[in-house]
């Protein structure tokens, strides 16, 4: 059904890459901090959905090129190992700035509709997320096993994560804020991140 030795290396892998300060987790605390949570729930609902849509429209795309050519699977595996050993090198290299900045005058009369597609329209248009999905996803999905149950796994622990820590960030509110506006911590994160991903990076490449 599924590989659990890379399972179990997936699952920390993009909790921390879920949350360290991004788009989306800056725009939840934002709006937990100004329209409450209740309401923050609809872009949270819109943005797991855009990011299992993202998820699964890269690994099919990727899957259907493998199908034809299986030797390229080693060739992405290679790709995406260097993909996190650079991603993890820029998270050392941060300085420790959040993705966008705080908004603190927010509208509180945002409807429903409108807070889903924003959370929908900023994980479908972020062409970080797109080229992460793509580079890191083949790695983690053996193709001994049934694509279509692995994904489906892989995608459940995508959408739980960033479910997750955007109810941490929305919840925390100020005192996340408060926290994540101070360079050190933000750097400390991005360090944590960083040694997972040039880590895993290592695996990848060596396994």
């Amino acid at each position: 059904m599924i590989d659990f030795t890379l399972l179990s290396l997936f699952i920390p892998t993009f909790f921390l890459v879920s949350i360290t300060p991004g788009m989306c987790m800056t725009l939840a605390m934002t709006l937990g901090m100004s329209i409450g949570i209740k309401k923050t729930l609809w872009m949270m609902w819109g943005e797991v959905l855009g990011v299992a849509v993202v998820a699964i429209a890269a690994v099919v795309g990727v899957s259907a090129v493998m199908l034809k050519f299986p030797a390229i699977f080693s060739v992405l595996k290679l790709l995406g190992a260097c993909y996190l050993l650079f991603i993890g090198i820029n998270m050392w290299r941060s300085k420790g700035k959040l993705a966008i900045n705080m908004q603190d005058d927010a509208a509180t009369d945002i409807s429903r509709g409108n807070l889903f597609s924003q959370g929908f329209i900023t994980a479908i248009a972020n062409p970080k997320g797109w080229a992460f999905m793509v580079s890191l996803l083949p790695p983690f999905i053996n193709p001994n096993y049934s694509l279509t149950s692995q994904l489906g796994i892989l995608v459940l622990v995508i959408m739980l994560s960033e479910f997750i820590c955007m109810m941490l960030y929305a919840t925390g509110g100020k005192t996340i804020g408060k926290v994540l506006t101070q360079t050190d911590n933000v750097k400390l994160l991005n360090k944590i991140s960083g040694t997972l991903m040039m880590a895993v990076a290592l695996w990848l490449a060596l396994s």
